[in-house]
């Protein structure tokens, strides 16, 4: 298939439609067809759209399509990327809306047994792109304190420090300063060696 436009919206497409728990159970299917299969970006590429993604106010899938579409073909390629994203859920929604009525959905027993066999795959589907993310930021067991510190303290419902924009903040200026303490280094070791 050469029309990218078409491939964006069809991986997008096959992701919305076959994806349940929200953006953090896609996040390792997008990686898979993105990173993997298709080959568009890279990983470190996609774990840097990931962040911007998350950082965007809306639906995390939303977002890291619409990235992920710029990133490939600009502001065509996010819409194709958004529109494959959202077109499954929406005819779903739809279809539930027009054939079955909320008292049918909440008291037919196949469709509650169909929903509770769903949750163990979706706690799967979001803790595995957890531990992939994890390993290609390269976290370890001395820098594990961190992501756990920040999950605990947003967990513990204080309301000053369990507010996620503080840390979202608070990561961005120290990614700016250990940024820029690495650049002095380095050029203090350039001015060094000359």
């Amino acid at each position: 298939m050469n029309n990218l436009y078409l491939q964006l919206f069809l991986t997008f497409c096959k992701i919305g439609a076959f994806t349940f728990g929200g953006g953090w159970a896609m996040i390792s299917i997008i990686q898979r067809e993105i990173v993997e299969r298709h080959r568009w970006i890279e990983l470190d590429e996609f774990l840097d759209l990931l962040a911007v993604a998350q950082s965007m106010p809306g639906i995390l899938a939303v977002n890291i399509s619409v990235v992920v579409g710029d990133r490939l073909k600009g502001l065509k390629g996010s819409i194709c990327a958004a529109l494959g994203t959202i077109l499954p859920s929406f005819l779903m929604i739809l279809a539930i809306a027009i054939f079955l009525t909320p008292d049918t959905i909440k008291n037919n027993p196949i469709v509650s047994r169909i929903f509770k066999g769903i949750r163990p795959a979706v706690v799967a589907l979001i803790i595995a792109p957890v531990l992939t993310t994890a390993k290609a930021a390269r976290i370890n067991w001395k820098t594990v304190i961190i992501p756990v510190a920040v999950a605990l303290l947003i967990y513990s419902k204080i309301p000053v420090i369990s507010n996620p924009i503080i840390y979202i903040v608070l990561g961005a200026i120290g990614g700016y300063i250990y940024y820029m303490h690495d650049l002095m280094n380095k050029n203090r070791k350039e001015a060094d060696d000359a």
